[in-house]
């Protein structure tokens, strides 16, 4: 397989017409956003057989922060898509095979971090209110992101006194208390 053809075959296959695949070739920039837009097109779809593959196709672009910026995009879509932690589970499980086929380690764990962070994240959505000790494995980016928008007084609560920074314990008091000025 070639560069060209498979940018040919993930655009086709998410039917995006209006891309020069040439100029996605020669341009990582073009490149980037024509992934952005199947990643889109695929998230969106109901079906999850082919995002296997795609990432596979994507993860042999000859520029590796182009496929994980590609990969980390496919990720928190499906993420924020799932009806819970055990599909979410399931989906990713099926993932990691083809996210282990990035050369630099970084990248591979970035992905296996930021899916063990969405898999937090589905839980407590689920209604899971973390121990101290869980809350730890997460990243600071997940802890922030709960802080700024979880409507969990327990959760809020948590991230008060065991946010990993002072700007996530401010975030988390100020909205708990937000929360608990708008139910009196």
């Amino acid at each position: 397989m070639t560069l060209r053809s498979d940018v040919a075959e993930l655009l086709a296959g998410a039917g995006i017409l209006d891309v020069d695949v040439d100029d996605a070739v020669a341009d990582e920039h073009v490149r980037s956003s024509a992934y952005q837009r199947v990643v889109s097109v695929t998230a969106s779809s109901r079906s999850r057989d082919r995002d296997r593959a795609m990432v596979a196709t994507i993860l042999r672009d000859p520029i590796e922060m182009v496929s994980k910026t590609a990969v980390v995009a496919l990720v928190d879509r499906i993420a924020m898509e799932v009806t819970g932690p055990a599909e979410f589970r399931q989906w990713s499980s099926e993932l990691l095979p083809e996210i282990d086929r990035f050369t630099a380690e970084g990248n591979r764990e970035f992905l296996r971090r930021r899916i063990h962070d969405w898999l937090f994240h589905l839980s407590v959505k689920d209604g899971h209110v973390p121990t101290p000790a869980e809350l730890a494995e997460v990243t600071y980016w997940m802890q922030r992101f709960l802080a700024t928008g979880s409507t969990s007084p327990a959760v809020l609560a948590l991230l008060a006194e065991f946010g990993s920074s002072k700007k996530i314990r401010n975030i988390a008091k100020d909205r708990a208390g937000n929360r608990k000025l708008r139910t009196q």
